[in-house]
């Protein structure tokens, strides 16, 4: 499969198959990783690879437990990582100044290219991905769990196993919705209505809105997916784990 169709034809996958990965292949997958694209060419992060049972079992409870994380054989926590930078750069007699919010923004954004180059090689021969947004909701706990020093911040998860599913492909807002031509273009009511037409048409939304007795799919969003409450909850906890492992230094 070429790289436009593995883009065109990605699932998100959710239950998988016990088979396991062989090592070539996945050390051919995390090589991918790291021909991303990275500020500076630093290469800011790192990946943490678990096959274990065991540790599978503690990292389930720190993704609200959803299955797939037992289920597929690989996860790969993806880390905003400047410490071996830093003590990189204090061998060679160079103080790093790179305890600041700057600093792990660039990490993280090094970090989530890299783990999409491994999602797309990953694909491209037959395995399947999940993308887990609890990495951060946790990430106090997974630097605890994986010993991470100062300078390492959990940033995403990719679950990565062979599928045992076959999903069809989920919705996506027109192109006109996303792309802005030389200044961005304010939305208008109208153009909001019609950008979100069809998603709001969807049998699946329908019947999103019949189980949670709602009348938008928006209000599915606020109200039960990304509330308010939880939004504040855990950007206080991410800013005191990014605070902790040195990254807000603002002298």
């Amino acid at each position: 499969m070429d790289t436009i169709d593995t883009i065109f034809n990605h699932r998100t996958i959710r239950k998988y198959k016990r088979n396991n990965i062989p090592e070539d292949l996945l050390t051919g997958i995390l090589q991918a990783g790291t021909r991303a694209s990275t500020t500076g060419n630093m290469q800011v992060y790192s990946i943490i690879v678990t096959r274990d049972e065991e540790k599978k079992k503690k990292l389930c409870e720190y993704h609200f437990n959803q299955k797939m994380v037992l289920e597929a054989p690989v996860l790969l926590t993806f880390c905003a990582d400047y410490h071996r930078f830093n003590q990189w750069c204090r061998q060679r007699n160079a103080e790093p100044g790179y305890d600041n919010f700057l600093s792990f923004f660039t990490a993280a954004i090094d970090a989530l290219l890299a783990a999409q180059n491994v999602a797309l090689a990953a694909e491209a021969n037959g395995l399947g991905i999940c993308y887990l947004g609890t990495t951060t909701y946790n990430a106090d706990k997974l630097i605890e769990f994986f010993g991470c020093p100062d300078g390492v911040v959990p940033v995403t998860t990719l679950v990565l196993g062979y599928p045992d599913e076959e999903p069809g492909l989920t919705d996506r807002l027109p192109l006109e919705a996303i792309v802005h031509n030389e200044q961005y273009e304010t939305y208008t009511p109208e153009k909001i209505d019609k950008l979100y037409k069809e998603k709001e048409e969807l049998p699946l939304t329908k019947s999103l809105l019949i189980e949670n007795q709602l009348e938008t799919l928006a209000q599915i969003f606020t109200r039960k997916r990304y509330t308010k409450n939880d939004n504040i909850h855990f950007s206080k906890s991410l800013l005191d784990v990014i605070h902790k492992q040195g990254f807000m230094n603002n002298e």
